[in-house]
């Protein structure tokens, strides 16, 4: 693993670990220091920062030390996984500079079964992490928590505000499915929800997940990478007036979404963008990280499924269509079945499970086929 692209953790960072206590996250993690680097055999979540924010106009470089500062001072739950700080990804020359390094970072530690998250910086910086899977040979389901879907014209230059469009078109194409949690439509010009729509992506409203922030987790364990920007809350619980925004999610949901992406099996990395480096938003983001490693900890181990034995198999008869539903005995979580379709030009190359919930399964019993499967077998016939 190349350790040139990352600057060790401050001396300043450093002496405030010194005056933690020995159960405050700061003193239980490994650092990336000046004269050591982690054992990443060891380490299953690694902090990186980075501090590019040419990608938006919005935005400018900030100090990552009070974010690790409201991070290394909160207390780890019963956790028994080794938390590594990295340190941050230097600024490159040119911002393709920067994507470079964060690509080469994310693909080392996903090849070694290490998760990072990233602080960013700009959204922009989802693209090089997206690309981070392009050697693993895997499509890829990228999950935004988002009041916007950041689509841009084909030959806008990569931005905070265009990026999902490259992740879309640009080759290697391993994009299998796009989900975004909590768009607000006033945010959103009708031609891209109406793209969402033609492409089979899912979306789902504020209001929605607000109302019900349980409908977020399937979307969460079918995910690879997640990537969350801070505008997607509200300013009154960010802290962020400088970019004002009156609706959101509050600290208490977007919390409740972060742990939703660590508890999933599937998710192997997860970034937080969009923020402004105010002292308001470093606590929240600490927190989310929280939310995220408690979740990492507490994962199943239950997808992909390694044996059957342990669910319960429903076949559902509709519409011509034999719909195959699992119930886990463990955690009581739903999957149903996308069976493979023998033609060449499908993307899935064998018979999958889709994440989905109790209520889907009753649906389905009712004649009402569940929209995201269908999303899905259409997916897999573009």
């Amino acid at each position: 693993m190349d350790y040139t692209f990352l600057t060790p953790v401050s001396a300043e960072i450093i002496t405030y670990v010194d005056y933690l206590t020995p159960q405050q996250l700061g003193t239980t993690m490994v650092l990336h220091t000046s004269y050591d680097f982690p054992d990443l055999d060891q380490v299953k979540v690694a902090l990186i920062g980075v501090n590019e924010t040419r990608g938006s106009r919005q935005l400018a470089s900030y100090d990552l030390d009070e974010i690790r500062k409201a991070i290394y001072g909160l207390f780890s739950g019963n956790w028994n996984l080794t938390i590594a700080d990295l340190g941050d990804i230097k600024s490159g020359e040119t911002i393709e500079d920067t994507y470079f390094a964060l690509q080469q970072m994310a693909k080392s530690l996903l090849k070694n079964n290490c998760i990072p998250i990233i602080i960013g910086g700009t959204q922009d910086l989802t693209y090089p992490l997206y690309r981070a899977y392009d050697g693993l040979e895997q499509m890829v389901n990228l999950v935004t928590i988002d009041s916007k879907f950041d689509f841009g014209k084909e030959k806008d230059p990569l931005t905070a505000d265009s990026y999902l469009t490259k992740i879309i078109i640009d080759e290697p194409n391993n994009l299998f499915n796009f989900s975004n949690v909590g768009y607000q439509t006033y945010y959103n010009a009708q031609e891209e929800i109406d793209l969402v729509e033609k492409l089979f992506f899912d979306a789902y409203r504020l209001g929605d997940i607000a109302n019900n922030v349980l409908l977020a987790e399937p979307v969460f364990r079918d995910a690879d990478c997640v990537s969350l920007d801070l505008n997607a809350v509200k300013s009154a619980d960010s802290g962020n007036f400088s970019v004002f925004t009156p609706n959101g999610f509050s600290g208490k949901e977007i919390c409740a979404l972060a742990r939703y992406a660590g508890i999933s099996d599937k998710v192997s990395s997860f970034g937080v963008f969009n923020h402004i480096g105010t002292s308001q938003e470093a606590v929240l983001i600490a927190q989310i990280c929280w939310y995220f490693i408690e979740g990492v900890q507490h994962r199943s181990n239950e997808y992909p499924f390694g044996s059957k034995e342990n669910y319960i198999k429903y076949i559902v008869p509709l519409e011509g269509e034999e719909l195959v539903f699992y119930k886990s005995n463990k955690t009581e979580r739903w999957w149903i079945e996308i069976p493979y379709l023998s033609s060449n030009n499908t993307k899935l190359k064998k018979s999958t499970l889709l994440p989905c919930s109790n209520e889907e399964y009753i649906a389905a019993c009712g004649n009402e086929i569940p929209e995201r499967w269908w999303k899905a077998q259409r997916k897999n016939m573009l």
